[in-house]
Formats: structure tokens, sequence, C-alpha cells
């Protein structure tokens, strides 16, 4: 298990009462959320353009966020295919009693680059400089 978080920081968000499950404990869909956004972040940056979710590979929740952490997102891109991205998202969070940061969850996401009429197109690859 990684003990800073990989890859670039994509988005942060401080984890409120209303984010919150049953238990008390922040709904892993609000955080499962803020991964597709973090990770459609870079899939958008790298392809120039608009970009559509179609996979989630994998996802391990390990911890549990608490009202008034704050979540952090980082994002590295670990495939581009020929319309495809395959990005790797990290999820860490900073308790409010401002302790270590630590691993929330882990994914995979993959994102098509889509045309204006929601058809796969080529990723652009950026110029070199």
């Amino acid at each position: 298990m990684s003990k800073a978080p990989s890859g670039e920081l994509a988005i942060q968000n401080l984890a409120m009462p209303a984010n919150t499950n049953p238990n008390g404990d922040i709904f892993g869909g609000w955080v499962l959320s803020h991964m597709d956004l973090a990770a459609g972040i870079l899939a958008k940056k790298l392809s120039c353009g608009r970009v559509a979710t179609v996979a989630i590979n994998s996802m391990h929740f390990l911890k549990a966020v608490k009202v008034g952490d704050v979540i952090s997102c980082y994002v590295k891109l670990l495939k581009q295919g020929n319309t495809s991205m395959t990005i790797e998202v990290e999820v860490w969070a900073l308790p409010s009693t401002q302790e270590a940061s630590y691993l929330v969850t882990q994914g995979v996401f993959v994102f098509v680059a889509i045309d204006e009429f929601g058809k796969p197109r080529p990723v652009v690859k950026p110029h070199a400089t």
C-alpha cells in the first residue's frame, strides 16, 4: 500500500454531513462520483475534448471517510489507446484533526474520447514543443 499519493492532484472536496450513509460515514457513491470526475478531468485534458466513462475495472474501499475530512483525488494515466484512456485514481483523506492523510480507495477507470454525436474518436496526441 502506498505511503504517499501517486499521480497528479485533480480535485479536492470537504466531506459534509449531507453526504453520509445511514452509519454516519461518507456514502461510497459520493466518493465514487469524485473519482469519476477526477479521472474525467485528466481524460478530457489528454484527449483535448469530450469523453465518456465506459468502465470501472476495479475499485477497493480501504477505509471510511468521516464528516469534516478533506478528500483529494489523484490521477495517473496507465494506458492510452486509439480512442481510450485507462486512468488510475487514488483518493486520500485528511482528517479534520489534521493528522496524517490516509488512502481511502483506489480504482481504475476507462474513458473513451467521443465526438459531438457521442461516437468514439481518436485521442488527439499532443504536439511536441
